[in-house]
């Protein structure tokens, strides 16, 4: 079974990567993104079948180390 984690920065927090891509972006003309948020993706394979489970150890492993959840959000997809 395969996994999708989302990892973003939470509003309110600052991202200088992400200024730092909107600012890049308007040098090459494209004016019209008015913000940029930069985030993370994090696929992982699981020997785990039942999606329930995968979900649960998934959303277990954020919590300890794929995210930083004092500062960051995450989001699970189940493939």
């Amino acid at each position: 079974m395969k996994a999708r984690v989302h990892v973003t920065l939470k509003n309110g927090v600052l991202d200088p990567q992400g200024a730092a891509v909107k600012h890049s972006l308007g040098t090459l003309g494209f004016d019209g993104v008015e913000r940029v948020r930069q985030g993370k993706t994090i696929e992982l394979d699981l020997s785990e079948t039942d999606a329930a489970k995968a979900e649960a150890q998934v959303k277990d492993m954020c919590e300890k180390l794929l995210a930083n959840t004092v500062i960051e959000d995450y989001s699970v997809e189940i493939l």
